[in-house]
Order: C-alpha cells, then structure tokens, then sequence
C-alpha cells in the first residue's frame, strides 16, 4: 500500500464533507435553520488548529531536547498552517455568529478567547522575525511556544467554561451532540473532522519540505 493512503484518505473526506455538507438532511432548529450545515466546515478548522499546534509544541519540545534543525522547522510550519486554520475557523464562526446571533463579534467569552490565543501565535512568528541568529531564534521560540500552548488551551477550552458563553457545551449550555447533532450530521461531521486534520498535517509537511529546500539554497 501506498504511503500516501491517508492523504488520499483525507481528501476524500474533505470532498465527502463538502458536498454531503450542502446536500444531506440536517434538523429543523429554530434560530440555527440550515445554518447548522457550517458545523461541517466551522468546527473542523478549531480541530485541525489545535491538532496542529499539538505537533508544533511537540516538536519544539524535541529541538530543545536535540537541537535538530528539523524539529524546529517542522514546529514553526506547523504554527503557521495552525494560524491559517485559527483564521479561518474565526472567520466561518463570524458568518455563522451573524446569522445566528445577530452580530458578527457579539460579545461572548469563546470568540474573545480564540482571538488572544490567536494573537498568542502571531507573536512567536513576530518574535522569531526579531532574532537574526538562528540558533538562539529557534531555541527561544521553542521555548516560547511550550508556554504558548497551555495558554491557548486554557482560553479555548477552560475559561468559556467558567462564564456564560454562547457557544455550546460552554457556561451550562448544552453541547451539539445533547440536543440536535442526529445520525445523519455523525455522518458528515466525523469524516469532515478527520478530514481537515488530514489536510492541515499535508500541508505542513509541504510546508517543512519547502522550508528545508530554501535552506539547502541559501547555504550554498
């Protein structure tokens, strides 16, 4: 078998989930309406990001442990197809929150959340853009993001929890899966999730490639 099963894998369920996504039956809620179907491409991203900033920690955690470049060039592609993932994921959310709450930003814990922590990543690419030495970037930037990544953790899946939010499963409201994620959303929901975070680790291996190539050229 192919080693690159599961990248075929995860665009077949990437294209499952888009077109089942617009096509496939989804409960009748009121205020939700057929805006539920962003589930399949919201949610998705929030996954994918936290998967890949996972790597990304791991890999700084590595390259303080060896001082491998290539662990240090895996954990800053992997924070930057985090961040693109983190925009996206904000962005849908904003279309969704607009049809469904009335506002684009209403002023709810989670999106406040998810906006610091994704500033919290821009600040270890605007950090490692400051230091012109490559070991002490690498090396403080790892660090950095070992830091970075309990935070995110906490403002994302923690202190929504403490407070009223909006979003469900978060200040006592009852998540998706309580109340209206029926058979037919598993269905699509599921593959689209595994899908995505397919996707995003594709990426960031191009990403690494790509990143080892341009050294190989600059040292030449």
């Amino acid at each position: 078998m192919s080693k690159n099963w599961w990248k075929v894998l995860a665009s077949v369920f990437v294209l499952y989930s888009v077109v089942a996504g617009l096509l496939f039956k989804v409960p009748t809620l009121p205020i939700l309406h057929e805006s539920i179907r962003n589930l399949y491409y919201h949610v998705p991203m929030w996954f994918a990001m936290v998967v890949i900033y996972s790597v990304a920690v791991y890999y700084s955690i590595r390259y303080l442990q060896t001082g491998d470049e290539n662990h240090d060039l895996v954990a800053v592609e992997a924070v930057n197809t985090g961040l693109v993932f983190g925009l996206v994921g904000l962005a849908s959310g904003m279309v969704w929150a607009n049809y469904t709450w009335g506002a684009p930003w209403p002023n709810d814990p989670k999106l406040n959340s998810a906006a610091i922590a994704t500033l919290l990543y821009f600040a270890y690419t605007v950090l490692r853009s400051s230091l012109d030495e490559e070991q002490k970037r690498a090396k403080i930037a790892a660090i950095y993001n070992i830091f970075a990544y309990p935070i995110m953790v906490v403002l994302l899946f923690v202190l929504p929890r403490l407070t009223d939010s909006l979003h469900p499963g978060n200040g006592g409201n009852p998540g998706f899966g309580a109340y209206d994620l029926d058979s037919n959303m598993r269905f699509v929901f599921y593959p689209a999730v595994l899908g995505w975070i397919g996707i995003a680790v594709w990426i960031v291996n191009i990403r690494y490639r790509i990143r080892k190539i341009e050294n190989k050229r600059n040292q030449i």
